[in-house]
């Protein structure tokens, strides 16, 4: 038998191969409605599937060749964590910046909770400094 962790873990992996492939709408089906974001430089938590399916479009723009590899997930009661490293390349502007060209990875270390089988709320750390490093403009480039 699947225990309950078990199957919050497949269904991160299926959240994350959704997103990866670009099945925006699938990836937020797996969402509760009132779904809440806890995200870097927020002052509180965003709430609703739609602020994910913005942040999402915004990256899947900006990096439309976006690999999701999970280098790591595990599970206890409703909570599932994950390490995961995002590759691609700025082809979009992203958060102001725009493309360059450039392939760019970073890691992240996220948490989710999930509610009757969907994700209820996400707790997210990407390294957005390394990121901005790599698509920030050097000084040959201007």
């Amino acid at each position: 038998m699947t225990t309950t962790t078990e199957n919050n873990i497949a269904r991160m992996r299926a959240a994350y191969q959704a997103l990866e492939n670009g099945e925006l709408d699938t990836t937020a089906g797996m969402l509760t409605e009132d779904f809440i974001a806890n995200v870097p430089g927020a002052p509180e938590p965003l709430v609703g599937r739609e602020i994910w399916l913005h942040g999402a479009r915004g990256m899947k723009e900006a990096f439309p060749d976006l690999t999701i590899n999970v280098q790591d997930i595990f599970g206890v009661d409703d909570k599932v964590t994950v390490l995961v490293h995002f590759e691609g390349t700025h082809q979009g502007a992203f958060q102001q910046v725009e493309a360059t060209g450039k392939r760019v990875s970073y890691r992240s270390v996220e948490v989710y909770r999930f509610l009757d089988d969907k994700i209820a709320e996400e707790w997210v750390a990407p390294d957005l400094i390394s990121l901005f490093q790599q698509i920030s403009p050097t000084p040959t480039d201007q």
